[in-house]
């Protein structure tokens, strides 16, 4: 279940996510579903999603870096996972 916050500071929409990071919106679900993105919900917003912005940044940079050295998902999501 995605966290729910009250705060806005360093929070993101799923939109700017994948503008700022030019990723698309099937890869986005995919790494939020597979565990390596964490998804929260700001309140008053519905079942919109948005994200913080250091762990986006932060994790997107640890998969590209681990897939580029061969890493399947399946292992990066259990390597980012131990490592909050």
């Amino acid at each position: 279940m995605d966290e729910i916050i009250s705060t806005t500071d360093d929070i993101i929409s799923a939109m700017e996510v994948v503008r700022k990071y030019n990723i698309s919106y099937q890869t986005l679900n995919h790494y939020t579903n597979f565990g390596l993105l964490n998804a929260v919900r700001k309140r008053g917003s519905g079942n919109k999603r948005f994200y913080k912005s250091t762990e986006v940044e932060g994790n997107l940079n640890k998969i590209d870096e681990l897939k580029g050295k061969g890493y399947p998902l399946k292992i990066i999501a259990k390597m980012l996972n131990n490592t909050h």
